[in-house]
Formats: C-alpha cells, sequence, structure tokens
C-alpha cells in the first residue's frame, strides 16, 4: 500500500495591500493561519508532504511531486497528477505552465521522451487522448465531432471512454502540437476573478507500452516477451467558485453549477476513502463523471499525486480552509500499487522455466534435506502411532478377556451366594450333605487349576472371604455359560489367542479385590501385516529420488529441445525468405531471353520497313544501288533471323553458346556474301560507266564516274557502321546471355541445395516434434506418479487421524466401561459384606480349602 502523496502550492498575491486581519504563514511543511500581529490561530494548522511558498517555479514542483510518478509510468505503474483548488488559484499555470516556465503537463511529455531515449532494451509505443468535462459531458478535444462521448467498463480495460481519439506519437514536439490544438478547442469563460477561468475538468492521457527488444545473443532466461500497459493521467480540474464573487450569470452560472457538483462528489469520494476499510461503507464514484474517470487513480491501482493551489488573501480565507481540508483528508488515502503486464504465451513459458530452475535449486540445496528430514520424521511418526495401535489393540485384548474371567468368577461367586443361602434355609443333615458336594466340587477344582496354573503359568485369584489360600486360582471353567454380551464392540483385528496371551502374560495372577485400575505392561507388540518399519521408509525415499531423478532428466531434455526447436524455425525461416528471392531472380532471367527475343523481331521487322521503303524511291530495279539494297536487305534479314534462332534456343533451353564455331561459320558466309555483292556492284559500274564513256561525252562521264564513287563510299561506310553495330549488339547480347543463363544455373544449383536443406530441417522438425511429445508424455507420467505419492502420503496422513480418533474413542469408551466395573465390583463387595454380616456360618470354610 502506497498513501498519496499530497502538497500545497500558495500562489503570489495578486495585489501587495496589508491585511490587518489574518494572513497564512508557510513554516517548512507545514501551513497555518496567523492573526495580523503574529499570534496563530487554534485549530488552523495543517501538515502536508510537500509546501511550495510564492517563489517556487513550475520546476520545482514538477521535480519534487511528479518526476518520480513519470519514472514509474515507464516502469509499467499507473499515475496521475492533479491540481485542485478553488478558481484563479493557479491551477492551469501549474499544469500548463507559460512559455518561460513550462507546466506538469509538458515537462512530463519531454521527461517521457527523454527517458525512453536511455533506455535501450525495451520497445515503447505511447498513444495519447485528450479530454474535456464539460456541463457532465464528455468531449474530444482531439475531434471537435467526439461529443458526448460515454464511459463504460470492462474486465479487460477497466474504465474508459468510448468513442476517444488516441494518437500514435513518436516525440515530444508532436505531443506539443497536439496539445495545442486540443487547448484550443477547449471551454475558456471571463469572470470577476479570472479573466481566461477553466470552464470545464481536462484528462491528458498518455498509455505507454513497452515490451523488451528481442536479441540475437540474449537468453531464454534473460528476455522477457511481458508486455507492460501503464496509464498516466495528467488532469486540470476547474476551480470552485462562490457565486457572489464571481458573478457568474447565465451560461457562467449553469457552468458553475456542474463544476461545483463534480467537485462536491470528489470531496465526498475522498471523505469516504479516508475513513478506512471498516467505516468507508458505499463509495459514490458513480455520481459524477470525474470520480468515475478517476476511479483507479482514488483507492485503486495508480500513483496519485495531488497538488492543491491556494490564494493567500485575506478575502479567500474560507475557500483556502476548504482546500486544505480537502489536502489533508486526501492525504490519508492508500492505493495499492503493482506493475500492469499482459503476459504472453512466451513470456508465461519462460516464467514457469524460471520457476522450475528454482525449485531444481531448492531441491538440490538444503531445502531438498529439510523435506527429506521431514518426510522421514513423518514417517517415524507414522510407524510409532501404529506400534502405539498394535500395543493398545493387545491392551484392549487383554481387558477382554480378563473381563470375561472376573464374569466367570462373578457367576461362580453367585452360585456359591446361591448354595449359602440353601444351605441356611436346609436342615443340618440336609446342610452337610450339601456341604460335602460343594467341598468336593472344591476339591475336583483346586486340583484342576493347579493343574491348569502349572501349564498355563497365569492366573487371577479370587476375593478371599476369610483365609482363602493362595493357591486358589480363578479362571474360566469350560462348563460355565458364555456372557450374553460383549462389553466392547470387536472391531479391532489381529488379537492374540488364550495361549499366547497367558505366555505373554508371564505367569502374572490379579487379584479382583486390588482391581481399581488396569496395571500398565510391557507388551510386545507384534509388527503388523501391512507395514513394516524399515521397508516403506527405503520405498518411499527410493520412489521419491527416482522421481525427482527422472523429473529433471525430463525438464533439462524439454529445455534442450524447445532451444533446438526455435533455432531451426528462425534457420527456417531464413531459407524461406533465400529461397523466395532466388525464385524471383531466376523468374526474371527466364523471361530476359524472351525480352530479347522480342527486341530481336521489332528490330528485323524496323529494319525490313526501312529499306522497303528505300526501295520503293528507286524507280530502276537494275540499276546498281537496287541491287545494293536488294542484297543489303537480305543480309540483314539473315542477322536477324540468326539472332532470333540463339535466342529461341536459349529460351527452350539449350545453349547455343556452346557452339562458338556455327557462329563464326555463318558470321564468315554473311562476310563473304557482302563482299560479293560489293565487287558486282563495282563491276556493274564499271561497265555501265564504260558504255556511258563510249556513248557520251568525257565531261559526263567523268561527273557521273564521280558521283557513283561517291555514293559507293558512302553507302559502303553506312553499311560498315551498320554492320559494326550489328556485331557489337550482337557479341553484348551473346555475353548477357551467357550472364544470365551461368546466374540461372547457379540459381538452379542453390535452388536445390535450399530445397535439399528445407527436406532435412522438415524430416528433423518432425523428429524434435515428435521427441517433445514423447518427453510430454513422459513427464506427464511422472507427474501422475508424483501425485499418486502424495496422494498416498496424504491417504496415510489421514489414516494415521482416523486411528487417533478411534484411540480417543476407544480410550473414552474403556475409561467408562472402566468406572462401571469399578462401580459394579465395589456394590459386588458391598453386597457380600452385607450377606456375611446377615448370616454368619462356617460353611464357606468346607468350600475354601
Amino acid at each position: 500500500m502506497e498513501k498519496i502523496c499530497v502538497a500545497v502550492r500558495v500562489r503570489p498575491a495578486v495585489s501587495e495591500e496589508s491585511s490587518a486581519g489574518t494572513y497564512w504563514n508557510v513554516d517548512d511543511n507545514r501551513i497555518s493561519l496567523h492573526k495580523a500581529h503574529g499570534t496563530p490561530l487554534s485549530g488552523i494548522s495543517y501538515a502536508f508532504d510537500h509546501l511550495f511558498d510564492e517563489s517556487c517555479s513550475n520546476s520545482m514542483v514538477y521535480d519534487v511531486l511528479t518526476k518520480d510518478i513519470i519514472r514509474a509510468a515507464l516502469e509499467g505503474f499507473n499515475g496521475t497528477a492533479f491540481a485542485y483548488g478553488q478558481t484563479s488559484s493557479g491551477k492551469t499555470f501549474t499544469m500548463n505552465g507559460s512559455e518561460k516556465d513550462p507546466g506538469i503537463i509538458h515537462r512530463a511529455v519531454e521527461d517521457i521522451f527523454e527517458r525512453i531515449q536511455m533506455i535501450s532494451d525495451r520497445e515503447f509505443l505511447i498513444r495519447v487522448s485528450y479530454m474535456e468535462i464539460y456541463n457532465e459531458e464528455i468531449n474530444d478535444l482531439f475531434a471537435v465531432e467526439n461529443q458526448k462521448l460515454p464511459i463504460h467498463e470492462s474486465l479487460e480495460r477497466g474504465v474508459f471512454v468510448a468513442g476517444l481519439k488516441e494518437e500514435i506519437v513518436n516525440n515530444a514536439e508532436q505531443v506539443m502540437k497536439l496539445l495545442e490544438s486540443g487547448e484550443a478547442n477547449r471551454h475558456f469563460g471571463e469572470t470577476n476573478m479570472n479573466v481566461r477561468s477553466s470552464r470545464s475538468h481536462t484528462i491528458f492521457r498518455m498509455v505507454i507500452e513497452s515490451k523488451g527488444k528481442d536479441t540475437n545473443f540474449s537468453s531464454d532466461y534473460l528476455s522477457s516477451d511481458a508486455i507492460r500497459v501503464s496509464v498516466l493521467n495528467l488532469v486540470d480540474l476547474a476551480g470552485s467558485e462562490r457565486i457572489a464573487k464571481t458573478g457568474a450569470g447565465g451560461v457562467r452560472l449553469k457552468e458553475g453549477k456542474h463544476i461545483n457538483k463534480s467537485l462536491m462528489v470528489l470531496g465526498n469520494v475522498i471523505n469516504k476513502l479516508s475513513d478506512g476499510a471498516k467505516n468507508r461503507g458505499h463509495i459514490p464514484y458513480r455520481d459524477s463523471k470525474l470520480t468515475r474517470i478517476l476511479q483507479p487513480a482514488l483507492g485503486g491501482n495508480a500513483k496519485t499525486s495531488i497538488v492543491c493551489t491556494i490564494a493567500p488573501e485575506e478575502v479567500h480565507v474560507e475557500e483556502t480552509k476548504g482546500t486544505l481540508q480537502f489536502a489533508s483528508r486526501a492525504k490519508r488515502i492508500a492505493n495499492c500499487v503493482q506493475v500492469n503486464e499482459i503476459l504472453t504465451d512466451a513470456a508465461l513459458l519462460k516464467r514457469q522455466k524460471l520457476e522450475i530452475e528454482e525449485l531444481r535449486m531448492k531441491l538440490q540445496g538444503s531445502h531438498a534435506e529439510v523435506l527429506e528430514q521431514e518426510i522421514l520424521k513423518l514417517r517415524n511418526d507414522l510407524l510409532k502411532y501404529e506400534l502405539e495401535h498394535e500395543k493398545l489393540e493387545m491392551q484392549l485384548e487383554e481387558e477382554r478377556k480378563s473381563h470375561k474371567e472376573r464374569d466367570c468368577c462373578i457367576r461362580e461367586q453367585q452360585m456359591k451366594i446361591d448354595n449359602l443361602s440353601n444351605l441356611v434355609t436346609f436342615s443340618d443333615t440336609d446342610r452337610n450333605s450339601s456341604q460335602g458336594q460343594v467341598s468336593g466340587r472344591g476339591n475336583d477344582k483346586e486340583e484342576c487349576n493347579n493343574s491348569n496354573s502349572i501349564s498355563q503359568g497365569d492366573a487371577f485369584s479370587t476375593p478371599c472371604f476369610k483365609a482363602v489360600p493362595s493357591a486358589f486360582v480363578a479362571r474360566r471353567s469350560n462348563y460355565s455359560v458364555l456372557p450374553d454380551y460383549s462389553p466392547l464392540p470387536d472391531t479391532i483385528s489381529h488379537v492374540a489367542d488364550e495361549d499366547t496371551w497367558l505366555k505373554m502374560n508371564r505367569g502374572y495372577i490379579a487379584d479382583l479385590d486390588s482391581l481399581q485400575m488396569t496395571p500398565e505392561r510391557k507388551v510386545q507388540s507384534f509388527p503388523s501385516t501391512e507395514v513394516t518399519p524399515d521397508c516403506p521408509n527405503e520405498n518411499y525415499k527410493q520412489g521419491v529420488e527416482n522421481l525427482k531423478r527422472q523429473l529433471e532428466l525430463v525438464i533439462q531434455e524439454r529445455d534442450v529441445l524447445k532451444r533446438k526447436h526455435t533455432e531451426d524455425v528462425v534457420l527456417n525461416n531464413q531459407l524461406m525468405v533465400e529461397l523466395s528471392e532466388l525464385r524471383q531472380e531466376a523468374q526474371l532471367i527466364q523471361e530476359i531471353p524472351q525480352r530479347l527475343c522480342k527486341c530481336a523481331a521489332n528490330c528485323k521487322d524496323v529494319y525490313v520497313d526501312a529499306l522497303s521503303m528505300t526501295q520503293s524511291f528507286i524507280s530502276d530495279g537494275k540499276s546498281s544501288t537496287a541491287k545494293l539494297v536488294s542484297s543489303m536487305s537480305e543480309i540483314g534479314a539473315s542477322l536477324f533471323t540468326i539472332l532470333e534462332t540463339h535466342f529461341s534456343m536459349a529460351l527452350d533451353g539449350n545453349h547455343p553458346l556452346e557452339n562458338d564455331n556455327l557462329i563464326q561459320e555463318q558470321h564468315k558466309v554473311l562476310s563473304d556474301r557482302l563482299k560479293s555483292t560489293i565487287k558486282s556492284l563495282l563491276a556493274s559500274e564499271t561497265l555501265s560507266s564504260q558504255d556511258e564513256n563510249e556513248k557520251n561525252p568525257l565531261c559526263r562521264c567523268e561527273h557521273k564516274g564521280s558521283t557513283l564513287k561517291g555514293e559507293t563510299t558512302c553507302w559502303k561506310e553506312k553499311l560498315s557502321n551498320e554492320l559494326n553495330t550489328l556485331k557489337e549488339r550482337y557479341h553484348g547480347l551473346e555475353k548477357e546471355l551467357g550472364l544470365n543463363n551461368q546466374l540461372l544455373e547457379e540459381s538452379k544449383q542453390r535452388y536445390n541445395n535450399l530445397e535439399t536443406e528445407f527436406h532435412h530441417l522438415l524430416e528433423e522438425r518432425e523428429a524434435l516434434c515428435k521427441m517433445v511429445s514423447e518427453s510430454s508424455r513422459k513427464l506427464a507420467i511422472v507427474t501422475n506418479q508424483k501425485d499418486n505419492v502424495l496422494k498416498d502420503l496424504n491417504a496415510e496422513f489421514q489414516r494415521r487421524k482416523d486411528l487417533q480418533e478411534k484411540i480417543k474413542q476407544f480410550s473414552v469408551a474403556f475409561a467408562h466401561r472402566k468406572t462401571s466395573l469399578v462401580s459394579f465390583h465395589s456394590e459386588f463387595k458391598y453386597k457380600i459384606e452385607e450377606m456375611r454380616a446377615q448370616n454368619p456360618v462356617s460353611t464357606p470354610k468346607s468350600l475354601g480349602c
């Protein structure tokens, strides 16, 4: 539990007029009301966590009050800071500040992004929203169209405002621009006490999400996939107002009523929370939207700080008292603060691994020895109780047998009493005969009992009437009638028989006169057939140790397999990416020959069209120029045809570059054709020139010869240039095609290698999955065995408790039976004494011989 941090800030006085009545005195962390001459007023003194006087800046307030909350928010704790006070007391200045002295909101935003830059092992996502509560209606300050938003509550998000716009931000400048746009949409008004009075409560909220960065060198136990989500609320409350001072009317009056109502509900919530858990009762969070939104910050899961602003003027003494009382009550509230984390499956797995490691260390350390000692102690106690149970069973059987013997003796004594009563009523002769019979029977019984006492070694002495010899031994006669009822329920097994019982008594003779309490016997306890003292301990020890070893081995195998699986998955993803890139490259390379073939076909068409147009301009088909053009068209068409064939062969998958001799032969054929065409053209031109020289004058022949030579040289140069360009383009295309084929071969080879590796990885992955499933099955078996052992141990403990309860019940019943038997014995002795006193006879002498 952490208490709310409360501070009070005194704003500078607006007027410098000295008050003749009272003033507020600030002394360290205590503020009190004093009279004008310096005497403090009794009962008006308050102490707080921090107290800021008129000279304190917003920077000091932020460092002392809010900085720790901001840093805790980056660690996953919720945080809330808000300003409370009357109107015109400096709340908005404390939260927003000015250009020279920024407030808490601006400093918090800058501090958050500075701290994020310093934290290198986590990634952050910041979302901001800005809302106002105006006349008990929630408006979105980032989106003017979002008005009258509702409040909802869910298990995942808690209390939230539905439809509120959230902006993802990356730096402080972006947040400052959003704050400026939100402040422009906020409601302000003018009153008699404040030129720019806030007419609504505003809440600036920052949702901070962070998670650890995934680094290649970090181990599974050091990295964490848990996502921390914290909410930081920075609240600027509107001030409480008195209509007489503010002079509000109309719309301002309505606004003031809603402000005072929400602040009154906030005060009621603070009062309830400060009363303590026993006396607080219902907390009216739902009476106001302000308290509903701030519910997690008030008595919930959030670090909260409140700065209460007051005005030092004497005219505002009553409002200042109310503010200080609010602050003193809020100081008693405590929140339960904890880190907000969203755990993914990977994070849960890692935490479970850490817990398993800790438990393993404890088992391997001293804690295992302590547990083993406790188990041994419990087992020894269990054996001890079982031995005591066996001992009690033997004692119970002894008491049952002794009780039977006593019943027999009582029956015999009753028969003797009956005989004595008969002797009193009969005559002397009859009495003598009856005495002889009784004496003869007594002699027989004495002889029989003496022989039995020698053979059995244990008996009980009968109560002595006068001087009964010690050789008289009482035991159950063979002719005595069995009892009609059993003294106790016979529910205990493993009872020794009479001979064994007599051997165990070792000749002990019990006197019924002295039987007031059962004597304690040192009876040898026979081992139970269910539990032996040594074997269960060894079996339990070996079973627990084997289970521990199997559990450790299975956990180690599972961890190794999971690490290998993650590495294989990463490698598989990388190989799949490279494979897709290679496929794209191979597709592009396969498209190159097709494009080259299309280009060659287009060039051929253009070339044929150009030559056809040239031939159309030549009127005489038998001239040398026409022959030259036709031969050039044939040569060019053959060149383009050769190119198309080579490209088509490359496109079909053949390798034309390997057959360089064929290309050289085609090149020689085309060169020879070109040379023969030029020679025939020159020969025809010379013949034509000679004919014309014979027919025409000399000047005309020279003129025609010169023009023909110029045209021939020009055509030769053009043809040679075109041929060179075609050769260069041909060789360039051959080189490019060769490189593309090489790249295609390499890509195919890499593709085949990657495909084989991919198949191997798939096989390894299947094998690892099988191993993981087998390990999981073994772990489940070991866990079930462990649970069974624990169930057996619990059953043993429960059986021991049940046995103790039975022993207690038996002890109570045995004590009750013993008391009843002692009382019966005493009554029986009393009756015998009475009968002796009433009937003094000498006949028992003959009976006791």
